[in-house]
């Protein structure tokens, strides 16, 4: 009986022993502390544990808590449970992730530890600038410099250190400055002006400052420019004082008008009077007003809004001024201190009654070859040649509207609006002649005028047709081959004419010496004589004719060298000869023949009472010779 008791006792106690060791691998635990890296790869071992198991034991061990599939429990290890999808990332799951361990003994727990792995921080983001910070800024183009125009923003996830730089690379860059390296501040570092720049761009980066990588992110940050009432009213067109600064030079508005202008809208040249406020932006109302009238007592009214200038009533003859000056001013609406001044020309001119004419049809040049690129045409006398038309509706002649143009366009020759004619003279060779038509075109009224230019070529060091009578003088717009043509028929007539004289004076040689044939020789006309003037006249321009056969004009006729008065209507008929075709060239004058005096063989001399004639030298008296006949010309 105490043999079966004490098998029962030992046993039991086999059992409790059982039990008291199996129990201690679930107890003997604790919590469990770990840290790990963010991005640390799959199957990072976070702890080993120290249980060990029996043969017969049912101890289980189980993952729980919040985040327990970052865990994987292998044999009595715990791994960490990422993939190449999920990477432990503590700025995602953060700094720590916990979970449970229970130990389960027959299915009964025995005890609960918690996991603590903390995530280790790498610096794996770069900063990132927020987002309402680099939205497009507005600011004053009035906005002082040197104070704070706006503020950026960037966060770095790993919370690293922000610092701030702008690119100077950048268009615009000049016109900032960061305030300091960590804060974001931009300042402005140079005046704006909207009237130049209507938006500014700037690069700014974001950069780590106490990591070693040194990341960054960069922004293209917009900056618009808002007008700001900084400038003043200009007339239209605007021409700026120079290129790049937005200041106009203001135009000079000129009309002509006539006597018959009244109550009408004067249109301007280069255009209408309009203006503008500098402000493009702002483009307040303007203005306008006339300050002075020159003196036109009223006559000219201004519409305040538009511009427009109307002539009231029309200018009277007895007004001695040629021209009205009124000096328009042009202001803003809101700040009238904010205004600009113009000038405004009334030209009062005649009815244009008259075309322009050209003083003559052709005008002749010439040109010496040469390699220059251009030449001035000249023409007689090596004077440049310059062609000009005339309008009598102004006083002096000179109209300032009219325009010189060659019809058909020539790429050798240009005209100038002076009437200069400039040649290309490398493309031209010697002998070449070009007839050009020249059209001057009055640009107000249309009317034109047409005239022909005959340009000649002349050979390198052939000198310009010139002097005291060049043929253009002679002969005026003949061609210049006709007219020498011309002077050699000329000398020949006048060669024919003097040994015409000297036959005639040796035959009254003849005479003289032979009385009694002086009543076969007859008189030469208009020779003076005590004897009967009248009837020896007669008979001598008779027989002279006869007898010699000579037609046409009396005497010989030269070229005048000056041009003399005209013989008066008071001179005696024994004076003049007249032609006996009645017809009487101004620019040639005749050859008169006088009888000065004749000395008797015993020394006694008879004086003449119509022997002299009056010459712009003083008296010339014939001295004694064989030859009573002395002939004087004119």
């Amino acid at each position: 009986m105490l043999r079966p008791c004490r098998l029962l006792l030992w046993q039991l106690a086999l059992r409790l022993s059982y039990h008291l060791v199996s129990a201690s691998l679930c107890l003997g635990g604790s919590d469990i502390l770990a840290a790990v890296r963010e991005n640390s790869p799959v199957g990072q071992i976070i702890s080993s544990l120290s249980i060990s198991t029996e043969p017969g034991s049912t101890v289980r061990l189980c993952l729980t808590g919040a985040n327990a599939d970052w865990f994987y429990l292998e044999g009595r290890t715990i791994r960490l449970n990422s993939s190449a999808s999920r990477v432990l990332d503590r700025e995602v799951q953060g700094p720590v992730l916990i979970a449970e361990l229970t130990c389960y003994e027959d299915d009964v727990i025995q005890s609960k530890n918690r996991i603590l792995l903390e995530i280790l921080n790498e610096n794996d983001n770069r900063p990132n600038f927020v987002k309402t910070t680099i939205q497009p800024h507005t600011i004053s183009e009035l906005t002082a410099v040197n104070s704070v125009v706006f503020t950026v923003k960037a966060i770095d996830a790993d919370g690293d250190m922000i610092s701030y730089i702008i690119d100077r690379s950048s268009r615009d860059a000049e016109f900032f400055r960061i305030d300091l390296p960590n804060s974001g501040n931009i300042v402005l570092n140079k005046p704006l002006d909207y009237e130049t720049r209507t938006q500014l761009q700037v690069l700014i980066w974001a950069q780590e400052a106490n990591t070693v990588e040194k990341s960054n992110t960069s922004a293209v940050l917009k900056v618009n420019i808002e007008d700001g009432d900084d400038q003043y009213p200009h007339f239209l067109p605007c021409t700026p004082v120079s290129p790049g600064v937005p200041v106009c030079r203001n135009p000079t508005y000129t009309t002509n008008i006539t006597q018959k202008h009244q109550d009408a809208v004067l249109e301007f040249s280069p255009g209408p009077i309009r203006a503008e406020d500098g402000d493009r932006g702002i483009n307040t109302s303007l203005i306008f007003s006339i300050l002075s009238a020159g003196g036109d007592q009223g006559r000219f009214l201004i519409n305040n809004r538009t511009g427009e200038i109307r002539i009231t009533r029309a200018v009277t003859r007895q007004r001695q001024e040629a021209n009205f000056t009124l000096c328009v001013m042009v202001c803003q609406e809101d700040d009238r201190l904010k205004y600009s001044v113009v000038s405004v020309l009334i030209r009062v001119l005649s009815e244009n009654t008259f075309p322009p004419v050209f003083n003559r049809t052709t005008f002749k040049g010439f040109l010496i070859q040469n390699s220059s690129p251009a030449s001035i045409v000249t023409t007689y006398g090596n004077q440049v040649l310059q062609i000009q038309v005339s309008d009598r509706d102004f006083s002096d002649g000179l109209n300032p509207n009219i325009h010189y143009s060659i019809l058909p366009p020539s790429g050798l020759y240009q005209v100038t609006n002076g009437g200069v004619i400039i040649a290309r003279t490398d493309q031209l060779h010697a002998f070449d002649r070009h007839i050009l038509q020249v059209v001057a075109r009055d640009e107000e009224s249309g009317e034109e005028a047409l005239a022909s230019v005959d340009i000649e070529v002349l050979q390198r060091g052939q000198p310009v047709p010139g002097g005291a009578f060049t043929e253009q003088q002679m002969f005026g717009d003949v061609d210049s081959r006709l007219a020498g043509g011309v002077t050699v028929v000329v000398l020949l007539l006048v060669l024919s004419a003097v040994v015409f004289l000297l036959l005639r004076t040796a035959k009254r040689r003849r005479v003289l010496r032979n009385p009694d044939d002086r009543t076969m020789a007859g008189k030469l006309p208009n020779v003076v004589s005590s004897g009967d003037e009248s009837s020896y006249r007669t008979r001598a321009l008779a027989q002279g004719h006869e007898s010699e056969g000579f037609q046409g004009r009396q005497g010989v006729y030269t070229k005048k060298h000056s041009l003399l008065p005209p013989p008066s209507s008071s001179s005696s008929s024994s004076d003049v000869i007249s032609d006996p075709a009645g017809r009487f060239h101004s620019d040639l004058l005749p050859v008169i023949e006088r009888v000065e005096s004749l000395r008797s063989r015993d020394g006694q001399s008879e004086e003449m009472s119509k022997g002299r004639m009056k010459t712009d030298q003083s008296e010339e008296t014939l001295q004694e010779s064989d030859d009573p006949y002395r002939m004087m010309a004119w």
